[in-house]
Order: structure tokens, then sequence, then C-alpha cells
């Protein structure tokens, strides 16, 4: 039983490997979306107008929440009506009675007796008459009215009066102070005590019916119930319900990226390293939507969510860019609050905007270009929604736009971005491409110094390359880098190769057929070994592999058969190591080499030479099953004939033969 499961992972692990990573964003991008339940509605922009949903009922009880203005005049009564709080300091009028006895004090004794007999108080603010505090003696508290008390600053002022020439601060001494810790620590005690609710829904309670004004009294049930939704998460009764509907929403969005993939471009998500990229890229820009959760300053208008479709496009063609982006919105606008149809129209259009301003992004400086498209289709698209929705533009709040300005400059972070994926993946940019296309590199600079045939043949070759893979669709920038670097290995012994014999010196006249061959055989081998020594990128050097495929050196293989008849041949030694062309570029490639090589050993350049070259070189290769491992049909074969016969006749100046 587990030979056979070892069996069955063994047999299947890349298939397993892809659902593993579907799993794991699933698993993700759900853990981190918040798990409480979502208003729908947006209260903010409906106070003081018309409901414009259907009739409203209340989906459970639940209790009305108090404004945070009824909160804060609750709060403000009782602080102006709370009880001060007094303590009775016996000591400090024991001491003050005991010095008025002294003799010299008699004539002070009976007044000292008068007011202490009241009470002498000290406040730190002016009490009204009226007004009763909370007098503690010992372990008692009474509540006392201030009216029987003296105060202490109107004592001292009559005993000065009657005996200017005694220490009135000694004498008349508060035997009432204030005791504002405690004050405060009661007053605290009651602002904590208010109810933040009042009354309560009943469920299935009509809380507001379509067309009705949303006053202030049903904009706070609204907003209470709105509360209530949202705080439904972990330890509710609805909390499976709640995050059943993540998966379910989460998995069938990326269900959809997965057969978008698997119906129109298998050869993504057969490569594991673009497809972890992809899902990798989505689950980050997720990451990237719960910012405003975690920092309250970050508005979620302003993050730049077009970087995805920038960044797709950098890598893979439009529709991967459109599909990633189409399913990343909408897997974000699943958890924000308000309007969600809004967010997403103007998210996927200008992300839309955004892949059209770089369907060809053959420099960097298309990125500002890219900003610029995209802030205008920010700018648009918002106008136009406040232009439907709102009828008085007054209340749009305008600096939303300022949002989107941040969000649409953060796109410039792509370029930082693409160069980091490049070489964390492996991946090649069009950017890239076209910096290595260009012929002052230091490898194709050398090698038109040390062999200008071959660098000529290379730049034919990507001519016809190029014209070939736009008819038949793919990716021109790669090819023709790919041709232009192709023979490289051509540079290290290039009078062995007849296009730089210019002298007319044959060293293969001094050779065996076999060593020749070998020595033909052995530019593919120098050829990835330079590619991998100037560190091109792998699908670069895929192209050197390939170009020659597993034929053989027709030629010496010709020419030793015709020498030695009688001779038990192994062909291997005359065959190129392979692999075989993996793509429509890779073949295109073989087939524009080969005949290119081929069309310069004509004897005579007409119209029915060159088109029966074209024939026999490509059949030949047909034949010799060179392109079974790529996805090229017979008609793009048929059609890549016609364009390399056209292009060889406008490079030999072929005319039609006009009549005498």
């Amino acid at each position: 039983m587990l030979n056979r499961f070892l069996h069955y992972i063994r047999n299947r692990h890349s298939l397993l490997f892809k659902g593993v990573l579907f799993l794991l964003s699933l698993l993700l991008i759900v853990y981190l979306f918040p798990h409480n339940m979502r208003f729908r509605y947006e209260l903010s922009k409906l106070q003081g107008r018309p409901w414009p949903y259907d009739k409203l009922v209340a989906p459970f009880d639940f209790a009305i929440s108090k404004s945070v203005a009824e909160l804060d005049n609750e709060k403000e009564e009782l602080r102006n009506s709370r009880k001060l709080y007094f303590r009775y300091d016996s000591s400090a009028v024991a001491k003050a009675r005991s010095l008025a006895r002294e003799p010299k004090y008699k004539e002070a004794q009976s007044f000292c007796d008068s007011v202490y007999g009241k009470g002498v108080i000290a406040w730190p603010q002016q009490i009204r008459a009226e007004e009763a505090i909370m007098l503690i003696n010992g372990s008692v508290a009474e509540e006392q009215p201030v009216s029987q008390f003296v105060a202490l600053a109107a004592a001292r002022a009559r005993f000065r009066t009657l005996f200017p020439a005694f220490p009135a601060d000694s004498l008349v001494v508060a035997g009432v102070r204030y005791d504002q810790e405690l004050t405060e620590q009661f007053l605290n005690q009651s602002l904590g005590n208010i109810s933040a609710t009042r009354g309560a829904v009943s469920r299935d309670e009509l809380l507001v019916d379509r067309g009705e004004i949303v006053d202030e009294n049903i904009y706070q049930r609204l907003l209470s119930l709105q509360q209530n939704v949202n705080m439904r998460g972990a330890g509710d009764s609805g909390y499976l319900q709640l995050i059943g509907g993540q998966l379910l929403l989460v998995a069938f969005c990326l269900f959809v990226l997965f057969q978008f993939l698997r119906l129109f471009r298998r050869e993504v998500l057969a490569n594991d390293a673009w497809l972890l990229f992809i899902l990798l890229f989505v689950v980050l820009t997720v990451c990237m939507s719960y910012l405003p959760v975690l920092f309250e300053g970050i508005p979620i208008l302003a993050l730049p969510f077009c970087i995805l479709p920038v960044v797709m496009r950098a890598f893979f063609d439009t529709r991967i860019a459109l599909f990633v982006h189409l399913v990343t919105i909408f897997i974000i606008s699943m958890t924000l609050p308000g309007d969600q149809f809004e967010f997403a129209m103007i998210q996927i259009l200008s992300g839309i905007v955004a892949i059209f301003s770089i369907a060809s992004m053959r420099n960097r400086s298309q990125l500002f270009f890219s900003v610029v498209i995209i802030l205008a289709a920010y700018t648009t698209l918002f106008t136009g929604l406040k232009f439907i929705t709102e009828s008085d533009l007054r209340l749009v709040d305008w600096r939303v736009l300022t949002q989107y300005t941040i969000s649409a400059l953060l796109v410039l972070l792509a370029y930082p971005l693409i160069f980091t994926f490049e070489k964390m993946f492996g991946f090649v940019s069009d950017v890239t491409l076209l910096e290595l296309s260009d012929t002052n590199n230091a490898l194709l600079r050398e090698l038109a110094e040390r062999a200008p045939g071959t660098f000529q043949h290379s730049l034919q070759v990507a001519n016809l390359a190029e014209s070939a893979i736009r008819s038949i669709g793919g990716n021109p920038l790669l090819v023709r880098t790919g041709a232009l670097y192709h023979d490289i290995g051509k540079g290290d012994m290039p009078l062995y190769f007849i296009e730089n014999q210019a002298t007319g010196v044959n060293p293969h006249n001094e050779l065996s057929f076999e060593e020749s061959a070998q020595i033909i055989i052995d530019h593919v081998i120098r050829g990835i070994e330079k590619a991998k020594a100037a560190k091109l990128p792998e699908i670069i050097t895929d192209f050197i592999r390939t170009h020659h495929g597993t034929t053989n050196t027709a030629y010496f293989l010709t020419l030793y058969k015709r020498n030695n008849p009688d001779v038990t041949i192994d062909e291997e030694l005359f065959r190129y190591p392979g692999p075989e062309p993996y793509s429509k570029e890779t073949a295109v490639l073989m087939m524009a080499d080969a005949t290119e090589a081929s069309s310069r050993s004509l004897s005579q350049y007409d119209v029915e030479s060159i088109d029966k070259l074209v024939e026999e070189i490509i059949d030949h290769q047909v034949e010799q099953k060179q392109f079974n491992n790529c996805d090229i049909t017979l008609k793009d074969i048929s059609t890549i004939k016609k364009i390399f016969k056209k292009k060889l006749r406008s490079i030999y100046h072929v005319r039609v033969a006009y009549p005498k």
C-alpha cells in the first residue's frame, strides 16, 4: 500500500506541487482576511438623504448605540454635577486652637472658637452656596451644604481686620480640605458607568424603508446595526459560516485563474517558477490591501494596485496580466467596506489602461508614461462616477484625487520590482531583452570582431526569425535576441566556419571528417560556456542549445560515407547533442538558421531555387522530428516558409524574368 502511494506521488509530483501552491495561496489569503461580518452599506454617504435601497429590517436583536454627541453631553453633565469630596483635618484644627489658647492670643480665642465651630473650608474653585459637598470624617462620609461652612479666605480677612497684629495664617487654618484624588476617582467611576446604549431593536423590526430620509435617529439605528454586524466574528455562531464563505469565494477565484491557465496558457501552468511567481504576486497584492487595517494613516485608495498588471506584463502577455489583475481585484473587493463597485470599476479599468500603455514595453521610460495614463484614468473614472451618483458636487470629497495621485506615482516601484523578480525567478523582461540585443554588448562586439561572417549571419537569422514569429504569434524580441547569441561559440575558432574564411584557406583540409565534425559540433558547447560565463539568462542560453537540435553535420557525414563506403558508420559522432526545440521561438530560430546558412551555397538565386531550398530544409527538419516537443502547427510551418521565401528573395535581389 505504501509503495503504491509513493509510486503515485512520484508520478504526479508536478501536479501535486501545483495543487499545493494553489491551496497555500487560498489558506494564506483567507487567513489574512478580516474575520468579521461586513456591512454592505456606506452609511456616511446616506445621512440626511433618502434611503436608495429596498426596505431594511433587523436581522437580529441588538441594542441602539448612543451617538458620540450624546455620550459627550452625558459626560459633561456628570462633570458639572459631580460631588466634591472633602476631608476633615482634625490635627490641623487642634494645633491652631492650641496656639490660640496661649495668653498672648487670648483676645482672638473667641473668634477662633466661633469659626472652627462652623468649620473652615478651603476649596480650589468657587462653590455656589446652594451646592452640597461630601465630607469625610474618619470612616464616615456625609453630605453637607456649603452654606454651613466658613470660607478660609473670608475667615482670614475678617481675622486680620480685627486682630492685625496676630498671625492669621497660623491661627486660622482650614479644617475641611478638598480631596482632588478622591473626587476624580468617583467621577471616573461614574463616567465608566455611563451606558453606551439606549433602547433596543427587535429582530424583523423595520429600520428604514426605500425613499425614507435617513435622519439622526434612523442613522444611529443603522450605525448600531453596522457595529453589531462587524463584531460578529471569532467566537460567534456565525464565525464558521463567515470562514466558509470566504473560502468558497477565494477558492472560486483561484479556480477560475487555474482554468484560464489550463485552457489558454498551458506553458505557464507547466512552469512551476512562473506559476509560483503569479500566485505569490497575487497574495502579496492582497496583503498590501490590508495595510490600512494595520496602519490607520494609510488610505486604501493610495495603494498602487495597478503595479500588478504592469509587472505581470513585463514578464507575460497582456491576457495573463489582465486576467490576474481581474482575479486579484475581485478578491480584494470582498473585504472592503463601502462601495465595492466603485473600487472594483476604477481599479479594473485603470489596470486595463496600464496594460495598454505598456503593450510593447521596450524601455523603462514607458513606466513614466504609464503613470500619467493611470492617473488620467483614475481622475476620469472618479469624476464620471461622482457626476452620476452625486446630486450636489460640493459634497464630493475631491481630496480623494490626491490619494489616487499617490497610487499612480507608486507604480514607479514596478521598476525595482521587475529587476528583483528577474533575479529571484530567473525571468527575462522585454527591457532586459532589449538591452541584450544591443550589438554593442560585450559578447556581440567580440563576435563581430573575431567572426564577422558569423555576426552577419546572426543578424540575417535574427531578421528572418523575428518576421516569422510575428506572423505565427510569439515573442519577437525574445527570438531576435536568441538569434543574435545562438552562434557565439564560433568566436573561439572562427576560421573553421566557412562564413569567416575570407582568405580561401580551409583548415578542415588538414583534419579527418570526424575531427572536423567535432569542431563544428563543439561550437554549441563553447557557446553555452560563454553564455554562462557572461551570466546570460537561461532562456537565451536555450537558443544556443537547441538551434541545431539533434540533427547531424550533414556535410562531413556525407563526405565520410562517400570516402568510406565499406565502413560501418557511428552517426552519433556527427550528431549535435541537442536538445530539440521546445517552443515556437526556438523552433523558428532553428528553421531560420539552417535556411539562411544553406542559402549562401546556392549557385543561382532565383524564385525557383530559393523556394526549393526553403521547402527542402524545413521539410527535412520535420522528417527528423525536430519540432515534436514544441507547440507549432503545420499551418505555422507553412506560414514560416512563405515568409522565409519572401525575405530571401529580397535579400538576394531576385527579380522576375522579363519577356524578350
